[in-house]
């Protein structure tokens, strides 16, 4: 077991920092508000945080995730969602666009990206989808640099 503890706990930085937690929260209830579906949005918050190594986002989401009734088997595959069979087109379009944006480095988002996501989402819903992308990805930061502690579901194995 890791000897790690948090650097500042998520209430803490919701206290010393409330302009900012209030406009990440203000982002992500704009995605919610838009239309796209609440558990799309949250499977690719669940593939950021895995590609950014973010253990508060992952059982974050993963808690949204079962409360919104998705099976176990599609959470447990997410990580080798192209291989997993278990996803729908649009999803694995999202999905992919995640994969892009998180890791822009070293996959540059050119054109061919945003028409393969197009294929499967509208403008309005691949811009929304791509504010909830950079959107993680800046928790994932914040969350893995003040070492925000996972928030366990009550009930979970520990």
């Amino acid at each position: 077991m890791s000897t790690l503890r948090p650097r500042i706990d998520y209430p803490d930085f919701a206290r010393q920092a409330p302009a900012v937690h209030s406009a990440l929260r203000a982002m992500s209830k704009a995605v919610d508000d838009s239309g796209l579906e609440k558990s799309l949005t949250e499977l690719v918050k669940l593939r950021a945080s895995q590609i950014n190594g973010c253990a508060f986002c992952l059982q974050f989401h993963l808690n949204v995730l079962r409360k919104l009734g998705v099976e176990a088997p599609r959470l447990d595959l997410v990580a080798a969602w192209r291989d997993a069979g278990v996803f729908s087109a649009r999803e694995a379009a999202a999905l992919e666009w995640t994969e892009t944006l998180t890791l822009m480095a070293q996959r540059h988002a050119d054109d061919a990206a945003w028409q393969a996501l197009r294929l499967h989402f509208s403008e309005s819903e691949a811009m929304n989808l791509t504010v909830a992308i950079g959107t993680i990805n800046q928790w994932n930061r914040i969350a893995v640099a003040l070492r925000f502690a996972p928030p366990i579901a009550e009930g979970s194995a520990a």
